[in-house]
């Protein structure tokens, strides 16, 4: 089950040769259970370093992670994380065997895991692509199937790092949509990271903008627009200019 998340003046700072970086400086903000946050910022501005620590793959150097109030532990199996990068499937794998990677290593029986695999897959539309290998795929066929793995195993959060940046105009905006339905049907809690500023808009019940160098809290922006939601609107429009000169 999906808890709060909060961070309190977390601070990371990078060993260099040169000496310690600080990347992240006393950043705040929580993400509420079932809520999909996302965060907007240039290039440095410690987006994937704040992802990192929510996964588990950095600790912070001071500062708090919370989960429902309590310091965040060692177990990180309640999150899951999407990346860019279309390689992260396992090539050797059909479709169905990779979004089945997780619940195999949590030892789930075969057929469980089957079922399991398709549900996901016909929730992101795929499940007639099933037996098929990731290379027989279009990037954002890849895109869903990663998105399926990553929820099979049922985790409270889910952790995306700009997933479909690599992505054509008409894909990304399928993927936004799909993606809204997703996160409709679920309820997970979601942590966005994008460098545009209309997906943000699009996507997210709170923008967290980010500035650099090192990377703090500039800003954070309610969106309370009925989904699915239009971008030529005004509102949509002025919420756009006013992130955009957050980040100016």
């Amino acid at each position: 089950m999906a808890e709060r998340i909060e961070l309190k003046n977390v601070f990371f700072t990078y060993p260099t040769q040169g000496g310690e970086v600080l990347a992240v400086e006393d950043v705040s903000f929580s993400v509420e259970p079932g809520q999909f946050v996302c965060l907007v910022g240039p290039s440095g501005c410690g987006k994937t370093t704040i992802l990192n620590m929510l996964a588990g793959f950095l600790k912070q150097t001071s500062g708090d992670i919370l989960v429902g109030g309590r310091p965040d532990g060692e177990d990180k199996s309640d999150r899951a994380v999407v990346f860019q990068d279309f390689a992260q499937l396992f090539p050797w794998r059909t479709v169905r065997a990779n979004v089945e990677f997780g619940l195999e290593m949590r030892g789930v029986s075969a057929p469980e895991r089957k079922v399991t695999a398709l549900e996901f897959l016909k929730l992101v539309k795929l499940d007639k692509f099933a037996e098929s290998f990731p290379h027989q795929l279009s990037g954002g066929m890849q895109q869903r199937a990663a998105i399926a793995r990553s929820l099979a195993y049922n985790p409270a959060v889910l952790l995306m790092d700009e997933p479909f940046a690599a992505l054509d105009a008409m894909t990304r905006d399928e993927m936004q949509k799909m993606l809204t339905d997703v996160w409709s049907a679920t309820g997970k809690s979601v942590v966005y990271i994008t460098h545009n500023v209309s997906e943000a808009v699009y996507l997210g019940d709170k923008v967290v903008v980010l500035k650099a160098h090192p990377g703090s809290v500039k800003t954070t922006i309610g969106i309370d627009l009925p989904r699915y939601r239009d971008p030529l609107s005004p509102e949509f429009v002025h919420l756009q200019r006013e992130i955009m000169q957050a980040l100016a």
